[in-house]
C-alpha cells in the first residue's frame, strides 16, 4: 500500500532536527516557485548518464513543482567528496550510492532512513537480498537502484571449437582451458589481481575476509587461504594467462576477451556494453554467462554490487518529500526497465525484467547468475577491506611475496579498519 511521506511522523521528526536548508540545492527556492534537488550521480558520463538525464526530464513534465539540478560526480571521488559535503550539511538530497557506502553514511547519520516514505512504497517488489543490503541496524537507508555481481563470462565458440562446456568447478576450468589451448590456440582463462575479483574464491570455500557477526579477521583462516591458494594456481599452467600487474591489466583483460584473444575471464554487467563492442562479440549470442565456479566446500557465488539511491537526511522536509518523489520515480519498474535497455545493466526488481528486457542474452544471463550472489555484511568498513588485499595480492601475484606473507600483512592492516575485530 502506498503512504505519502508527508503522512510519516518519520520524516516530520527528523526534518524538525535537520537544517533549514535542504542540501546544495535549495539556494534558488522561490517562496512560489518548484522545489529544486540535487541529485549526485556516480555514473560512467558517456555511456549510462545520458539515460539518467532523459528520465530527469520526463521526472520533471509530470512534477511540475519539483526541479532536479543533475551533477555527475566520477565515482572514484564521490564517497569522499559527499562525506566532506554532508559533514558540512552541504550535500545534496539524492545521491547515487554504492551499496557498500550506503551502510557507511548511515552509521555516520547522514541519510534518511527510508522505511514508510514513498521510496519504499514498493518495497515488495525489489529482490530481498538487495533490500537487505541496503539496510543498517535493521532501518533502510537505501532504495536498489542497479544491481550486479560477477559471472564467469565466455566465448561460445571457442568452448564448442574445444568441446568443452562451462565449468563448474576451478578444477574444471583448469582442465578446459589446457583442451582450449590445446584445439585453438588461445588461452583458456584469465584472472585479475584485484580483491573484489578473488571475492569468489573465498565464497567458494564457505568464507569471507571477516566473520562479521563473530566479530573475527578471517583472512589468513585455513579456508581463506584455500581459496587465495586457487586463485593464484589459476596463473600459472596451460591454458592458463599469466597474472598481468601492470597498472592498466583490467584493460588488458578486457580486450583481449571481447576480441577473442582469451576464451574467458570473471567480469560483471557493467561491462555488456563493451562485451558487444569486441570483434569476438558482433553476434551477441556467442557471449556464455554462468556462474563463477565452485570452490572444494561445494559452493559457488560472487559479491553482489550495485547502487543505491538514498536520501540526505540534513535537508529540510520540503526537499525530503521532493526528494523521496524522485527517488520512487526513478527506481520505478518503468524506469528500471528504460535504464535496463538503454544502459544494459540489470534492473533491481523483478516486475522490469520485462520480455523486451530479457532479449538481451547479457542482461538474460546475468539475471540466471544473481541467486549465487553474496550480499555484503551490513559492516560500514567492509568495502575498505579490500584496499589492502589489492596491494597484497598485486604482491602475491607478481612472484614479490608469498601468499602466507601477503594475507599476513594483509591482516594486520584490515586490523587497524576494525579495531574491535578478533584475529
Amino acid at each position: 500500500m502506498r503512504r505519502g511521506i508527508a503522512a510519516t511522523a518519520l520524516v516530520a521528526s527528523l526534518a524538525l532536527a535537520a537544517t533549514a536548508c535542504g542540501g546544495d540545492s535549495d539556494s534558488g527556492d522561490k517562496a512560489d516557485g518548484p522545489v529544486t534537488i540535487t541529485w549526485w550521480d556516480t555514473s560512467n558520463a558517456t555511456n549510462e548518464a545520458p539515460t539518467y538525464q532523459a528520465l530527469v526530464k520526463e521526472f520533471e513534465a509530470a512534477n511540475k513543482d519539483i526541479k532536479v539540478k543533475y551533477v555527475n560526480v566520477p565515482f572514484d571521488q564521490a564517497q569522499n567528496k559527499f562525506d566532506t559535503a554532508a559533514g558540512s550539511k552541504g550535500a545534496p538530497d539524492v545521491l547515487r550510492s554504492e551499496v557498500g557506502w550506503t551502510p557507511a553514511f548511515a552509521k555516520k547519520g547522514f541519510f534518511l532512513p527510508l522505511d514508510g516514505t514513498e521510496a519504499l512504497a514498493d518495497q515488495d517488489k525489489f529482490k530481498s537480498n538487495l533490500i537487505e543490503q541496503a539496510k543498517y541496524e535493521g532501518k533502510t537507508y537505501g532504495v536498489p537502484f542497479t544491481t550486479d555481481t560477477l559471472a564467469l563470462v565466455y566465448n561460445k565458440e571457442l568452448f564448442e571449437k574445444a568441446g568443452v562446456e562451462a565449468p563448474k568447478t576451478w578444477d574444471d576450468l583448469k582442465k578446459a582451458a589446457a583442451t582450449i589451448k590445446d584445439k585453438t590456440g588461445v588461452d583458456g582463462y584469465w584472472g585479475s589481481t584485484q580483491a573484489y575479483y578473488a571475492q569468489t574464491f573465498l565464497y567458494g570455500e564457505g568464507t569471507d575476509t571477516v566473520d562479521a557477526d563473530a566479530k573475527k579477521i578471517t583472512v589468513t583462516s585455513p579456508e581463506a587461504k584455500k581459496g587465495y591458494g586457487t586463485w593464484l594456481e589459476l596463473f600459472d599452467g596451460k591454458g592458463l594467462h599469466k597474472a598481468d600487474t601492470t597498472a592498466d591489466a583490467y584493460a588488458h583483460i578486457q580486450d583481449a576477451f571481447i576480441n577473442g584473444k582469451v576464451a574467458s575471464i570473471i567480469q560483471g554487467p557493467w561491462e555488456i556494453t563493451n562485451f558487444y563492442k569486441g570483434s569476438a562479440f558482433t553476434n551477441k549470442e556467442n557471449l556464455g554467462i554462468a556462474t563463477v565456479p565452485a570452490g572444494s566446500a561445494g559452493t559457488a557465488g560472487a559479491p553482489t554490487g550495485g547502487h543505491n539511491l538514498s536520501v540526505y537526511a540534513g535537508s529540510d522536509q520540503a526537499h525530503q518529500e521532493a526528494a523521496l518523489k524522485f527517488v520512487n520515480f526513478m527506481t520505478s519498474a518503468k524506469a528500471q526497465e528504460t535504464i535496463a535497455l538503454k544502459n544494459n545493466t540489470l534492473p533491481t526488481r523483478d516486475d522490469a525484467y520485462t520480455d523486451q528486457v530479457k532479449a538481451d542474452p547479457g542482461i538474460a544471463g546475468y539475471q540466471g547468475v544473481l541467486a549465487a550472489a553474496q550480499p555484503r555484511p551490513a559492516l560500514p568498513e567492509y568495502s575498505s577491506l579490500w584496499g589492502p588485499l589489492d596491494d597484497e595480492l598485486l604482491e602475491i601475484a607478481g612472484g614479490k611475496e608469498s601468499l602466507d606473507k601477503g594475507l599476513g600483512d594483509a591482516e594486520i592492516a584490515i586490523a587497524k579498519l576494525v579495531p574491535d575485530f578478533s584475529k
